[in-house]
């Protein structure tokens, strides 16, 4: 074997995760997948330290039946781990590219609707109406996902803090640590306050559990579903990633800017961004029609 000596693959996998958390501050959820990731390797192989390229490549056959996804996310985790090892000089060489490099296409996230999501808020809003703290949270809870685009982590632990008592911005804490400011649209704004009067007292987050801490992301999934199915909507339609998906294509069918929605989203690299910009054939031809230098109307010509 290619690594050091007495270096076992458990010892390897936590140090490698703890650098992901102390140095790139990478997120509790980000952390458990490269867990997963590596340690389902090692069940397979042994020692990730001590693997030569033999065994990754086979590696890449015990995987061959994963979706190509899965399979580029796996052999990510493994080049990183191994290119740290190499680093840290617990290696002096590094095997990684013995593992598939499959670039999967990355799937469009599923479409909502301006009708669907009016159904969807009609719903939420009539049973808000009744002043029921349940369902004044949901309306909260669905404004903040449509109207400010946060994400499902991103929004079920947010805290009081984060929160001014004027300024129509929250403070959020996105991947990786990184902060930014998310604007609130009046009518998010309007439903937040509703909440809040009626919020149990106790405890640092805007939406808390009874049972301490903040309410789950599996159990805002769950609410999703059940006002979607009561709204007459397919359920498999809707989940919290939809509703921000949909926050970003209907921003961008309104004529907002990319680097602006890229600063919203809270996404590093504008390429993630360009993912929402699947927009109408016809409108951006209608667009470029009605907004290019050179697309005024001809002069008439004179005999």
């Amino acid at each position: 074997m290619a690594g050091p000596r007495g270096l076992t693959g458990d010892s390897s996998i936590a140090a490698f995760l703890a650098m992901l958390s102390a140095e790139r501050g990478a997120a509790a959820n980000t952390l458990s997948a490269y867990a997963r990731d590596l340690n389902g390797a090692a069940a397979l192989i042994g020692d990730l330290a001590g693997a030569d390229r033999a065994a990754l490549a086979r590696l890449g056959e015990a995987w061959a039946d994963l979706a190509p996804a899965s399979l580029a996310r796996k052999a990510s985790a493994l080049r990183q781990f191994y290119a740290f090892l190499v680093t840290e000089g617990r290696r002096h060489d590094d095997p990684g590219d013995a593992l598939p490099r499959l670039r999967p296409k990355r799937p469009l996230p599923r479409l909502l609707s301006h009708g669907e999501i009016a159904a969807l808020f009609a719903l939420a809003e009539t049973d808000a109406a009744t002043g029921d703290p349940a369902a004044l949270r949901l309306l909260a809870l669905i404004e903040l996902l449509y109207g400010s685009g946060l994400r499902a982590t991103e929004l079920v632990s947010l805290a009081l803090a984060a929160v001014p008592r004027d300024a129509p911005f929250l403070t959020i804490t996105g991947k990786g640590g990184q902060q930014r400011l998310v604007p609130v649209g009046e009518r998010a704004g309007a439903a937040l306050r509703q909440w809040l009067r009626v919020r149990p007292a106790g405890g640092r987050h805007v939406f808390p559990s009874p049972r301490g801490g903040h309410l789950s992301r599996v159990r805002l999934f769950q609410l999703l579903r059940e006002l979607a199915l009561r709204a007459g909507l397919d359920p498999a339609k809707i989940s919290p990633h939809v509703l921000r998906h949909a926050f970003a294509t209907h921003l961008l069918e309104g004529g907002a800017d990319l680097r602006v929605l890229q600063t919203l989203l809270g996404h590093a690299d504008i390429a993630t961004t360009q993912i929402y910009t699947h927009v109408d054939g016809a409108r951006l031809v209608a667009l470029v029609n009605l907004r290019h230098p050179l697309a005024s109307p001809a002069p008439a010509q004179t005999d």
